[in-house]
């Protein structure tokens, strides 16, 4: 039947299928005799031959059978009136770059795909990016997640359009019922050998599959050792294998008998449980089974494919994944998936995540029926993820963030399954193995990995609050308030939970966990805000939720009092309440219900809805209770800063710091303060101050005389008073809360960001890690920064800052209640200096609060209670007294803070009649205590006295002055009047008096300043003329100063050439720190170096050299591929201490840890002593000897030694030495009689221009440091072994002299410098020193040898004299000739007595005018180091005729064709000859690249101005090894502009018998093995040196705020700044990425080393 079936065609079986009477079951049992026939037949198939055979003999019937005919022609009829549907949909993979706007989107989980953002308004708004976790899909065309533009114009609305052909829905729901049944059962069936009834085949084969499924116990190297010795593979094989089992989450990794698969599974499980205590999970499936699973697997992608035809078929499609089982038992099919999902392997997963994503998410309707089935199985499907031990992406609990945020789905999903009590009630059942007897929870040895899963659900109690109500309904009503009384429940189980006891005598020995309870707290924080603001969108649901919460309150029994309470007295004031120490009971920094009812009173305050508040609550509610705990947690962190908590370990420390920090401190630190604030509002003042005092343990300290002289005692009440006194500041002073003053949530903010400015200019990113973000992740810092701050630009490096505006700083309190210790102490400093430099008094004087609303504006008579002021008179009478050990400079500078009772007096007066006023604070402060001097004013007055507090003076004059302003409003003086009084008391005198000194000791200091500079000046003066000689040394007055005084030509070369100066050159050593003279029989002095291969001028980048070039590159290429470049950061030391140096980095190095990522020992790297510039060499110096020429001589020889008998005598003397080593003619045997005539006479007259001096011997040192540099230069640039006797060590000397000019020159040329004055000293000695130690390279090898190199080069120049290997002129660099010539000529007549200095008296000669400025310009460079002749003033200046002296100072005409017309007769058959050559006639015929003159500039590649143009280039990247859809980390080279398949194994390649990653193989032949890359999606530099060094950098994309941002963590839109993309450019041609790589090295401890040759 099967064969019969396969001979039809599609149409044919799609109609015997329709005309069946049950054709469900006929496509059924088709599908089951076909999948066996196609799928896992072999071991490994060829998935193209399955995927066609697939799609004709399977999927092409299903379609004929869908559209009931040929699919083609029906599709077509299908799309011509059908719409593109309106939402996008995109199913983001993991690292995919989404967008979100922050002006428009409901909240930040909505997010577009970058296609549509692009065709969308949001582009032009304030957006952020970010890269996916994976799992979410693109919101665009969602109504509900925009408040505007929530279509692109890809996905304008459209309207859907039915299904119009007859019976095409019914045949397309049979389909889907069919196939989607069969897939399921086949997904979730669990039997390995066996498949159920209707899909047994008839014949059961004897064939069986290993199945090696991913876990995350197992690392990818135990998975390849495992398999390795269990299947016996290879290694690649078994990375293949690995590899597929992490991406797909099985692998079938032996296919035969039952019996050899049993036993692969027995050596997998073994072997990997020596590895792990878990084995791996290993399972046996027979054939058919897996051959039915992996068609489930692809009729996934056949589902996707057909329902995106049609809205119509997506619809029915989600009508029969929803449809109840015809079974009673079963639920529907997506609930039977959705059940399974933590059972199934990752691709199984991914097949129904991205159905649901297509389909039941992107219907309106069925996305709702889907919330309602998602929410009934919620706490199974999380306890299934809780024991799973995939990542959160890969679970169909991940779906939540798609369902819980539309906002009628949340609200409808609480009013018909609230949906909150779920939630909650799921938290509570996974949490309550760690409640203890007392209900309350307790984390010590809770399993991490499991607890993250469970705080993972708070996330989506988030979700279902994100958008609160602007209609309640009666239902809503009362499922929010069952809802919370369920969350109630949950922080009933927090409060007071891990309680800590002050530990004495011995330390702690074991730390308590404290994380877990800290990390459920900051998951809770914005939870708790929403709460309280869904409350406070209706008054009786805020009602009932303040009655709620009180009576949870009143129910929790933690930390209950010890004993009854007694009566307490101070200042005739009684106290009834229960003692408690904090020192000596049990104290929990965890409230959360008391904090919640504290935020909820605000609200109550802030709606006016606590008007009614009575009708809910008992009004004689006892408000110390309120107080008791926060007031208790706020005593337990001051006691801690006391020190008092010491022995209790780190974990207390740790927690109070978090109490106080940003990301908790407004649900735990600030929620406290408003507590108190509402029970001081409640309380009487005086009752709620001994309250404060007895807990704080300071109530007998101010009730009696001190009686201790413990000093550590002591100590401790000073401290605490301090934090005594700072917290009544904050309870009267701190109101910026909406509903406790009147300010809004903008204020507040102001207020934050300006104290935090106050401290220092900071940078955006940190203004925002110092504000609290709300549920939207935002701090409204945007909004209020202008108002209160300007901005200053970064420059080339660091970032941004802003600064406070001055009309801000009035407003800054040093007492700010979110300063820690350290921040009060900067930000004081800071005020106190800029007051200082303005001429100012010292006094920081408390900015005026705004007023309390009225339930709370009973705090103000705090100020002026009895117990206040007898706590401020007690203080201030001990630091009268002056009794050091009992009060500390702290509390005095919080006691004109205390008095901010004299700036609520005087607001109130200023506001009414004395009459009204019954705020009398200066009243009490002037009589309490006065009939014995004592009163809180007359001690101040006193305190001016003190030289002890010299530093707090400023601020009591002021607090004086405050009193007497205060006194003069109460006796209803004028102002005038009050100004004449206070100028009547002699404390009010001396403010003017002590500006006036002030004055006059800063004009002092200026006098001062101005009579050193008058002395430093003279000074410098004298030590320029005592040191004359110094000055007229340096090379840039020496220059000058020569050429004009013996009034030479400045003429480099030829007869005219001018005179080397003689020079003195001093140096000092930057080790030993001694002097010496640089001579050549003088122990030899180096400069560091460091030499390095570069593609920097590259003409053809990216070419690789052939073995034949590497090995002999006497020939550089005109396209200069690959260069070595010699670099030099100018410090000096003797040869001598080098070697002790480098020898003692080397002993020392060995041992550090990773220390081979920054410096290469095997290849002689070391940092410069001096400046830590890398270097893996040292150039010797070598003096530049003085010469004066005979001028009439050397004209005269000039005159006749022409062009034609010069060239005639360089041969004869090639063929004479040739013919003394009895070497055969070979080379010469293409010479004319008539070109050697002149041999023998012109010998002489050319040794006479060759002999212009006799060069002195070196001493050992130099020639000992000569082949140590010249060895290193031959093995960098070849990339060989070190070998000082190869032939190739001259020559590499020459190549690097040449190549360093010519990038020296080209970077010159791009920066738009002069050629001459431009360089700094000591890269001028560099250079200088490179092309000296060229020069004297012939002097250490074989004469033979450079003979040699100087007859071969002299061939591409004179064709009769070359051979067949030699290249033509084409294909030479000629600035590389011309050096290695000059430098090697001298060995012709090199003789044992006489050394020749290298000379050029017509190797110009050759030369076109059109495209040679540059090697002019070379040239120019090179002539003056080598000959020290000082080049024309023209040349050191951008004006004038620069061509012109250019040309003369290399002895040359100006006009070419003057040149060529002077040596007509020579060149012309030099011209021809060269056009002869072989390689001409091909550059002619297009069949050889040549190179242009000037050559191209090399620069990094242009970058698009905004960085989301990248991202969306980096998103439509496909990595060119791999077809999966994986991450990828598209990586851009900035050489070439390459897209590059980074940190993945697809693209790995083998470099030099190494495998390495797709970075570093680009740059070895792209960069020579630098590279610069730019990773994309992570928005960071990566600069590489080499396989194994590297360093991250930051990319040159800034934000707005003039900051990078690596790794997308803000997600600020990203603008390419010039001037940092032009530094990058300026660090590759300055060849200096290698130094800041180790550089950056250097300052980073590596811990752990990354894989750079990964990259």
């Amino acid at each position: 039947m099967a064969e019969g079936e396969t001979s039809l065609n599609g149409l044919e079986l799609s109609k015997r299928w329709r005309d069946a009477a049950d054709c469900g079951a006929e496509m059924l049992r088709f599908v089951v005799e076909q999948v066996p026939q196609i799928y896992c037949l072999e071991v490994e198939s060829n998935s193209q031959e399955e995927e066609e055979v697939v799609q004709s003999r399977l999927l092409q019937p299903l379609e004929c059978f869908l559209f009931g005919e040929d699919p083609q022609a029906g599709l077509e009829k299908l799309q011509q009136g059908s719409a593109s549907s309106q939402l996008c949909g995109r199913v983001f993979k993991e690292g995919e770059t989404v967008y979100s706007c922050r002006d428009c989107a409901i909240d930040p989980t909505c997010v577009l795909c970058m296609d549509c953002f692009q065709d969308s308004v949001h582009k032009g708004h304030r957006y952020k990016m970010h890269a996916s976790s994976g799992g979410g899909f693109c919101d665009c065309g969602d109504l509900e997640a925009w408040k505007t533009g929530p279509c692109c114009s890809k996905h304008d609305p459209g309207a859907p359009t039915a299904m119009e052909t007859p019976g095409l829905r019914e045949r397309a729901q049979k389909l889907f019922q069919v196939l989607l049944r069969y897939a399921t059962d086949l997904l979730v069936w669990e039997e390995s050998y066996e498949l159920a009834a209707e899909l047994q085949p008839r014949v059961k084969e004897d064939t069986y599959y290993c199945v090696l499924y991913n876990d995350e116990h197992h690392s990818y190297d135990h998975v390849i050792y495992t398999l390795q010795r269990s299947v016996q593979c290879d290694h690649s094989e078994a990375h293949t294998h690995t590899a597929l089992i992490d991406k797909e989450g099985r692998r079938a990794v032996k296919r035969g008998k039952l019996r050899s698969c049993q036993q692969a599974k027995d050596l997998i499980r073994s072997h990997s449980e020596h590895i792990s205590l878990q084995p791996l999970r290993v399972e046996i499936l027979h054939s058919a089974v897996m051959a039915h699973q992996s068609f489930a697997m692809r009729l996934g992608t056949w589902f996707q494919q057909i329902i995106g035809y049609s809205v119509g078929f997506r619809q029915v499609f989600c009508q029969v994944a929803l449809e109840p089982s015809s079974e009673g038992d079963q639920p529907s099919l997506i609930s039977r998936l959705m059940l399974h999902d933590s059972r199934l392997y990752k691709g199984a997963r991914k097949f129904i995540h991205e159905l649901i994503f297509c389909s039941l998410l992107m219907e309106t309707e069925y996305k709702r029926r889907f919330a309602i089935e998602f929410t009934k199985h919620y706490k199974q499907l999380q306890k299934d993820y809780t024991l799973d031990d995939h990542e959160r992406s890969i679970s169909i609990t991940a779906l939540s963030v798609q369902i819980f945020t539309v906002p009628t789905l949340a609200r409808q999903l609480i009013e018909e399954g609230n949906v909150i009590k779920v939630i909650v009630d799921t938290v509570m059942e996974l949490l309550s193995e760690h409640l203890d007897a007392n209900h309350r929870f307790h984390f010590q040895g809770y399993n991490s990995d499991k607890f993250f899963r469970i705080q993972v659900i708070f996330h989506d109690l988030r979700y279902i609050l994100i958008s609160k109500p602007s209609l309640w309904t009666e239902e809503l009503r009362t499922q929010f308030l069952e809802g919370f009384r369920v969350f109630l429940g949950l922080l009933h189980c927090m409060q007071g939970m891990e309680e800590v006891k002050r530990q004495f005598g011995q330390h702690i020995e074991v730390e308590p966990e404290w994380e877990a309870g800290f990390s459920i707290q900051r998951q809770l924080r914005h939870i708790l805000v929403m709460f309280q603001d869904w409350c406070s969108s209706d008054e009786t649901v805020l009602l009932l939720s303040f009655r709620e919460c009180h009576r949870a309150l009143m129910r929790c029994n933690n930390q209950p009092f010890q004993s009854e309470a007694t009566d307490y007295y101070m200042c005739k004031h009684i106290l009834h309440v229960s003692p408690y120490k904090v020192s000596q009971e049990p104290v929990s920094i965890h409230l959360p219900i008391s904090r919640a009812l504290a935020g909820l009173y605000v609200q109550l305050c802030y709606t006016g809805a606590v008007r009614r508040l009575h009708e809910f609550m008992d009004p004689s509610c006892d408000f110390t209770w309120f107080a008791e705990h926060p007031l208790r947690c706020v005593v337990l962190a001051a006691q801690v800063s006391a020190e008092m908590w010491r022995r209790n370990g780190l974990s207390l420390v740790s927690q109070v710091y978090y109490y106080h920090d940003v990301k908790c401190r407004d649900e735990m630190y600030d929620k406290d303060v408003i507590m108190l604030q509402i029970a001081a509002s409640k309380m009487d003042p005086n009752h709620f101050i001994m309250l404060i005092l007895q807990r704080f343990e300071l109530f007998d300290v101010f009730n009696g005389s001190l009686a201790s002289k413990d000093q550590e005692l002591l100590k401790q009440w000073n401290r605490l008073t301090e934090e005594m006194l700072y917290l009544l500041i904050i309870i009267v002073g701190e109101r910026y809360v909406p509903g406790i003053s009147h300010v809004t949530k903008e204020d507040v903010t102001m207020r934050e960001v300006i104290h935090l400015l106050c401290i220092q200019p900071m940078a955006h990113s940190s203004l925002v890690k110092g504000l609290p973000e709300n549920e939207s992740h935002e701090t409204g810092l945007e909004t209020v920064i202008p108002k209160v701050a300007t901005f200053k630009k970064p420059g080339v490096s660091g970032h941004g800052l802003y600064e406070v505006k001055k009309e801000c700083l009035p407003e800054f309190n040093p007492f700010f209640f979110h300063y820690s210790k350290s921040q009060h102490s900067k930000a004081e400093d800071a005020q106190k200096k800029r007051r200082t430099q303005e001429g100012s008094d010292k006094a920081l004087r408390p900015p005026v609060p705004p007023p309390f609303c009225p339930a709370f504006s009973s705090i103000v008579h705090l100020l002026c209670c009895d117990i206040l002021i007898h706590i401020l008179r007690r203080v201030l009478q001990r630091a009268v007294e002056d009794r050091a050990t009992y009060w500390t400079e702290a509390m005095i500078q919080r006691v004109p803070f205390a008095c901010q009772g004299l700036l609520e007096e005087k607001a109130q007066l200023g506001a009414s009649t004395v009459e009204q006023v019954t705020f009398d604070f200066s009243l009490k402060a002037r009589t309490i205590g006065s009939e014995h001097s004592k009163s809180v004013f007359h001690l101040l007055s006193k305190m001016t006295a003190l030289p002890s507090l010299e530093a707090q003076k400023d601020m009591i004059k002021w607090t004086l002055q405050m009193f007497e302003m205060v006194k003069c409003l109460r006796e209803k003086s004028s102002p005038a009047a009050s100004m004449s009084v206070e100028q009547t008391k002699p404390e009010e005198i001396v403010p003017d008096k002590d500006k006036a000194e002030r004055k006059r000791k800063a004009e002092a200091a200026k006098l001062h300043r101005q009579k050193i500079m008058a002395q430093m000046s003279a000074m410098q003066k004298n030590f320029i003329e005592s040191h004359k000689m110094l000055y007229d040394n340096m090379p840039e007055s020496s220059q000058g100063d020569c050429a004009m005084e013996l009034g030479e030509l400045c003429v480099a070369v030829g007869p005219q050439r001018g005179s080397t100066p003689a020079e003195r050159e001093v140096l000092t050593c930057i080790l030993c720190q001694e002097e010496q003279e640089v001579q050549a029989r003088s122990p030899a002095m180096v400069l560091t170096a460091c030499v390095q291969r570069s593609t920097v001028l590259t003409q053809c980048r990216g070419k690789t050299l052939a073995n034949n070039e590497t090995m002999y590159p006497l020939f550089m290429p005109p396209d200069l591929a690959v260069g070595t470049h010699t670099g030099s950061c100018g410090h000096v030391m003797h040869a001598t201490c080098w070697q002790k140096y480098f020898e003692a980095v080397q002993n020392t190095t060995r041992n550090r840890l990773h220390a081979e990522l920054i410096i290469d020992l095997e290849n002689g790297e070391y940092m410069c002593p001096l400046c830590k510039s890398l270097c893996n060499t040292v150039v010797p110096l070598i003096p530049l000897e003085p010469l004066t020429l005979n001028y009439e001589n050397a004209e005269l020889v000039g005159q006749l030694l022409t062009l034609p008998r010069w060239i005639q005598i360089l041969s004869a003397r090639i063929k004479g030495l040739n013919h003394l080593r009895g070497e055969s003619p070979g080379l010469f045997e293409t010479i004319s009689d008539g070109d050697t005539a002149l041999c023998g006479e012109g010998q002489p007259d050319f040794r006479s221009i060759l002999s212009f001096g006799v060069k002195e011997k070196y001493s050992d040192s130099i020639a000992e440091m000569l082949v140590v540099c010249a060895t290193t230069v031959h093995r960098v640039g070849l990339q060989t072994g070190p070998n000082e006797l190869c032939p190739a060590v001259p020559v590499m000397s020459w190549n690097t002299c040449a190549f360093t000019i010519q990038a020296i020159e080209n970077l010159l040329q791009e920066e738009d410098k002069t050629l001459f004055g431009s360089l700094q000293n000591r890269q001028l000695a560099g250079l200088k020193a490179v092309v000296q130690f060229s020069a004297t390279q012939r002097l250490k090898s074989s004469q033979a040898v450079i003979q040699k190199h100087f007859t071969d080069m002299l061939g591409a120049l004179l064709p009769t004299m070359s051979s067949e290997s030699t290249p033509s002129i084409l294909e030479v660099d000629f600035f590389h000739l011309l050096v290695g010539l000059v430098l090697a000529i001298p060995a012709l007549y090199q003789e044992e007595a006489v050394d020749l200095q290298p000379s050029a008296v017509r190797m110009l000669s050759f030369l076109l005018r059109r495209g040679v400025t540059p090697f002019l310009r070379c040239a120019a460079l090179f002539f003056n180091c080598l000959t020290g002749v000082p080049p024309p003033e023209e040349l050191s200046s951008t004006t004038g005729r620069y061509l012109r002296a250019l040309c003369s100072y290399l002895a040359l005409p100006c006009d070419v064709f003057q040149l060529f017309q002077e040596h007509r007769g020579t060149v012309f058959p030099l011209l021809q000859r060269w056009c002869g050559h072989p390689a001409v006639t091909k550059a002619l015929k297009g069949e050889m690249q040549t190179i242009s003159y000037p050559r191209k500039r090399n620069r990094l590649i242009e970058l698009p101005e905004d960085y989301s143009a990248l991202l969306n280039q980096a998103s439509h990247f496909q990595c060119p090894n791999s077809t999966d859809d994986e991450r990828k980390h598209p990586t851009l080279c900035l050489f070439c502009g390459t897209i590059l398949c980074s940190q993945s194994t697809c693209c790995h390649s083998q470099l030099d018998g190494e495998e390495v990653g797709a970075c570093t193989a680009h740059a070895a032949t792209c960069g020579a093995g630098v590279g610069m890359f730019l990773r994309i999606r992570e928005c960071e530099m990566v600069l590489m040196a080499s396989k194994t060094r590297g360093s991250t950098y930051p990319a040159p994309y800034l934000d707005d705020y003039g900051e990078t941002d690596p790794q997308l963590g803000r997600g600020n839109p990203l603008h390419l700044c010039p001037e940092r993309y032009r530094k990058l450019h300026q660090l590759w041609q300055q060849h200096c990425i290698l130094e800041e790589i180790a550089r950056s090295l250097e300052v980073v401890n590596v811990m752990f080393a990354f894989e750079w040759q990964m990259l």
